[in-house]
């Protein structure tokens, strides 16, 4: 199982990606953004940070960067495509999710514990997961309040695409418990495929019990399952 995690100029979360994948006993290496190729790679990562510096808006100029044609390319192929945090507004920029991400609703950046509770089990990263579990992450943004006009709305909860919500401790999914005034209190959303999924909370920096829990781990193994099971592969 081999993972590639693209860097773009700004990233800050990739090293931290590539010790929560090495952790969990796979390999990986970095992609540096003006990279043509993404061949061999069984699994993408794209990091959070601020891609560009998140200049005009998050991820609007890292859409450009060389190295997206082939992610493009690589996710439609059905291949396993996970953005984190600024990965997810890369995405959403890039067109291979639906949406846009605006500020969060108290205007500040926020850096906190969150739980969310499990909406879909049918995407890679989810595959080892149960619906209506919850995953105790952090998160850490000052654009995560996820929006979608009305008809991309309907759409994503008929289709069962809202991967993750926000939720309570006891996984009560409430207006108290968004930390950023997401629709339905979306956490993270897959593409029609499954394959693609984009989420704000951060899996890698919950992947060791050193660091407080392991419930992120869960992600980078499901897909690691997935794909030696038959899934995809680069």
């Amino acid at each position: 199982m081999r993972f590639g995690v693209v860097v773009f100029p700004g990233s800050n979360c990739d090293r931290d990606c590539l010790t929560a994948i090495s952790a969990a006993g796979y390999d990986g290496e970095f992609i540096w953004h003006r990279e043509t190729s993404v061949d061999g790679f069984d699994c993408l990562v794209l990091p959070g940070g601020f891609a560009h510096g998140d200049y005009l808006r998050s991820g609007a100029i890292a859409r450009f960067s060389p190295v997206m044609d082939s992610i493009i390319r690589y996710a439609n192929e059905g291949k396993p495509v996970l953005g984190i945090c600024n990965g997810f507004q890369v995405l959403l920029e890039a067109g291979l999710l639906p949406g846009a991400m605006l500020r969060n609703t108290c205007t500040r950046f926020v850096c906190a514990p969150q739980r969310i509770r499990v909406e879909s089990a049918r995407t890679p990263f989810t595959s080892g997961l149960s619906v209506g579990e919850t995953l105790a992450l952090t998160i850490a943004h000052g654009e995560g309040n996820y929006y979608a006009d009305d008809a991309v709305l309907a759409s994503l909860e008929a289709a069962g695409q809202v991967v993750f919500r926000y939720c309570d401790e006891a996984g009560n999914v409430t207006p108290g418990s968004n930390p950023n005034g997401s629709l339905n209190n979306i956490a993270g959303i897959c593409n029609k495929g499954g394959n693609v999924l984009g989420m704000m909370p951060h899996p890698e920096r919950a992947a060791e019990e050193i660091l407080g829990g392991a419930d992120g781990r869960a992600l980078f193994e499901s897909v690691a399952a997935w794909v030696s099971g038959g899934g995809r592969r680069g």
